[in-house]
């Protein structure tokens, strides 16, 4: 019991270090305690006891201990999921209901615990490849349908100047050195200095290499962006009317200034007739059944590019075998909701949406947490990235992380970020990340201005495969730390 509970406050602490806290750089520290525990430690009992109970503890008890402390992390991190379900349910308890998700994410780290340290025995082998293995799984988590990569661990660093670092080996590489810094720790522990140490010269090089990032200059843009308030559940439930919607869009865009595009957010528009009723030229958020879809209209008519969003919201726009065996157990579930099962299909192109003459790389709501998608809009030329966003199926924390993750698109990409939102954050950033104007409450419209773009960085060209190769790095010490524990055995 004093295990599994310490294994719950540990998972717990590290999901509250975690984005988008202001104390978030500290995560490589409760990230070494969990490396340790999750690999076999136990701060209980005489020294000598908690080295034998590391060396005989088994990889199935590796992955039990990572299926706990992983449930409370996500426990931590998606808390805010209960409230939505409670909306979402309309039952009090209806939050219960998003428990097995937690479960469900603590399952797949306690899998690639067990593979990643079956051949081990030594607690700091099994702590470097918990490491290596925790990264190669985020990247995991973008790939497929159900892919959800919400909560990774270089979102952490954000607040620091370690971040701007992005633009080289992206997210997934601010992740590579919050695991390699904690399983750094845990060899310090243990007197082992040249890990701990190369850590501190990443970390001294990176927060240099931040320090002296300077925002790139361009021809400026301007857009009119706008935060409206509607009832994404009324909405959903057909008690919202699509025409009044587009009527009171409308009316905040009565501030446009000369020049300003105009940006409506995800789903603005619900008829193709609605389309001819904006008034200006700008992106548009269309849902024409069954396309979630984002649209140019220079005044007159549509742009001949149309982007449909590339990656559903598993179990909210995408849901397993919904066109198969499991359609008519989906469809039951809806009605009960009151929602109608309409799960839009899965867009193809990542080409930008031009606009007299400019290229934006628009893409939609949960489309801004794959990294992938606006650097491939980079590498087709976008000047400058447009989120439209939906955010009233978040809450609380959820809107925040959503944003902050959003910000890191612009740093991998050098290019500025503009958002225009239901509920959410509406704000404009800058090619370093930087929140430049921001509206968070109220409905009302931000004034954006921001610099078209060009060039492309290291991220961009490269993509995942620097990050994912260093963590692949991370097995070698655990392969020579278990080589060296095994000859000390023998010669023992």
């Amino acid at each position: 019991m004093r295990l599994f509970l310490l294994l719950a406050l540990s998972g717990l602490l590290l999901g509250l270090c975690g984005l988008p806290l202001g104390w978030s750089a500290l995560t490589p520290l409760p990230l070494a305690l969990a490396l340790w525990l999750m690999a076999g430690g136990t701060p209980f009992g005489h020294p000598s006891a908690q080295t034998v109970s590391a060396q005989t503890a088994g990889s199935r008890e590796v992955a039990t201990r990572t299926f706990w402390l992983m449930g409370f992390y996500f426990a931590a991190q998606l808390w805010w999921l209960t409230r939505f379900m409670a909306d979402l349910s309309g039952l009090p308890w209806g939050g219960v209901l998003v428990l097995p998700l937690f479960l469900l994410e603590g399952l797949f780290w306690a899998v690639m615990a067990r593979v990643v340290t079956w051949p081990l025995h030594s607690l700091q082998a099994r702590v470097w490849a918990l490491a290596g293995g925790w990264v190669l799984l985020e990247w995991l988590r973008t790939l497929g349908p159900l892919a959800f990569p919400w909560s990774d661990l270089g979102y952490t660093l954000l607040p620091t100047p370690l971040a701007q670092t992005a633009d080289l080996w992206g997210v997934r590489g601010l992740s590579v050195l919050v695991a390699f810094t904690a399983a750094s720790l845990v060899s310090l522990a243990h007197r082992h200095y040249r890990a701990p140490l190369a850590a501190l010269l990443l970390w001294a090089g990176g927060w240099a290499y931040g320090s002296t990032r300077t925002s790139a200059e361009g021809p400026q843009g301007q857009a009119l962006l706008i935060r409206s308030q509607f009832d994404s559940f009324g909405r959903a439930s057909g008690r919202l009317s699509a025409s009044d919607q587009v009527q009171r869009l409308a009316e905040l865009s009565r501030s446009r200034q000369p020049g300003e595009v105009v940006v409506w957010s995800e789903t603005a528009i619900q008829n193709q007739s609605d389309l001819n009723r904006v008034p200006a030229a700008g992106i548009y958020g269309v849902y024409l059944y069954p396309n979630n879809s984002a649209v140019s209209w220079d005044g007159n008519r549509q742009g001949p590019v149309v982007y449909n969003k590339l990656k559903p919201v598993p179990m909210g726009e995408y849901f397993p075998f919904e066109g198969g065996a499991l359609r008519p157990v989906w469809t039951r579930i809806f009605a009960l909701l009151n929602f109608r099962f309409d799960p839009p299909p899965i867009g193809q192109s990542t080409r930008p949406l031009e606009l007299y003459g400019a290229l934006y790389g628009t893409y939609i709501c949960y489309d801004s947490i794959f990294s992938w998608i606006p650097r491939q809009m980079v590498r087709n030329g976008a000047q400058v990235l447009v989120n439209i966003s939906n955010d009233g199926w978040y809450k609380g924390w959820g809107v925040t992380q959503h944003f902050q993750m959003g910000r890191m698109r612009a740093i991998e990409t050098r290019r500025w970020v503009i958002r225009s939102v239901n509920e959410g954050v509406a704000a404009v950033v800058d090619d370093l990340g930087r929140p430049v104007s921001v509206l968070t409450r109220g409905e009302g419209t931000v004034h954006a201005r921001y610099r078209l773009l060009s060039g492309k960085s290291v991220y961009v060209q490269l993509g995942e495969w620097p990050a994912l190769a260093l963590a692949a790095l991370m097995f070698v010490p655990a392969w020579r730390t278990e080589r060296h524990s095994r000859r000390r055995k023998l010669w023992d």
